[in-house]
């Protein structure tokens, strides 16, 4: 069994970072179908998507050029279970966004999966 540690920060920074790469990478519908949980959500503006709509919706995206994570907050959930929130600016050609962001891990199985994302305009 993982135990949720002081390593928890680094740990679910780690995966959020693992998402972003994927998504610069034209691989986040691929990295997002394997992360989510199946009955995962991910909340925008306007909208509560579920995993395998989210993994489509990759498909026609055109990949973001950079991201930067800033002033990130982790919160403990029991002990499988945390939460990284922060603002991401994220820059995809004259295209700059701002966004405040949150995502939902809990751990099973060996690895940790995405149970919720939210995300809105800063």
């Amino acid at each position: 069994m993982t135990e949720i540690t002081d390593d928890l920060p680094a740990i679910l920074l780690r995966e959020e970072h693992a998402g972003w790469k994927a998504i610069l990478q034209g691989r986040g519908g691929e990295h997002y179908a394997r992360a989510m949980t199946r009955d995962a959500l991910m909340i925008v503006p306007g909208a509560a998507i579920g995993r395998d709509d989210i993994a489509r919706s990759f498909a026609g995206m055109v990949p973001w050029d950079a991201y930067e994570i800033h002033e990130p907050a982790i919160v403990r959930l029991g002990e499988r279970a945390g939460i990284v929130a922060y603002r991401a600016v994220a820059t995809r050609g004259d295209e700059t966004v701002e966004l405040r962001m949150s995502t939902t891990y809990v751990y099973g199985g060996g690895s940790w999966h995405v149970a919720l994302h939210q995300q809105s305009p800063a």
